[in-house]
């Protein structure tokens, strides 16, 4: 397996007037450079530092499409209820593989799903060897989280059919 690296999520530190400087920000952020780089904003000389996450090699702006709110509970019940327990990476590579590289989920979001599914009692956790003979956290379904993988595809199906009528020629 291919070993996906997303460097740094964005953070900015601002010096004055923050809350306007955020829309010059994203503004100067789409012009931006190489990851790291200083910038400066039309708020009187105050600067921002620029960074953008990068994977495997391409700008996340022209490679990665977001993972729709609200499904990627259901991405990880899924996976978890077909392949049964898996490490947290195995099920990212998972995903990211059935999606054919539309979908990725980066350690930021996946991590604390989990630990939420885990306190919902979703999932149970067990420490154990992964196939690198490093430690890792495998995650298993519950019966409660097999139930909730039913109401999750229940929704997304209702989602997705009402967003086909709304998109559908008169």
């Amino acid at each position: 397996m291919g070993s996906t690296l997303v460097a740094s999520t964005t953070r900015t530190w601002l010096r004055s007037n923050p809350a306007s400087s955020v829309a010059r920000f994203r503004k100067l952020r789409s012009k931006a450079g190489a990851p790291g780089e200083w910038k400066p904003l039309d708020n009187g000389g105050a600067a921002a530092h620029i960074t953008s996450s990068y994977t495997m090699g391409k700008n996340e702006a022209t490679s990665r499409t977001e993972i729709p709110p609200g499904t990627l509970y259901m991405l990880i019940l899924r996976t978890l209820a077909g392949l049964g327990p898996m490490h947290g990476y195995g099920i990212a590579q998972h995903i990211q593989q059935m999606s054919e590289a539309v979908l990725e989920v980066e350690e930021g979001s996946l991590y604390p799903a989990l630990q939420r599914m885990l306190i919902k009692g979703w999932v149970t956790a067990e420490w154990g060897q992964s196939e690198n003979r490093r430690r890792a956290r495998f995650y298993k379904l519950t019966p409660a989280g097999r139930k909730q993988l039913g109401v999750e595809l229940s929704e997304f199906d209702k989602v997705v059919r009402a967003i086909t009528r709304v998109i559908q020629p008169a």
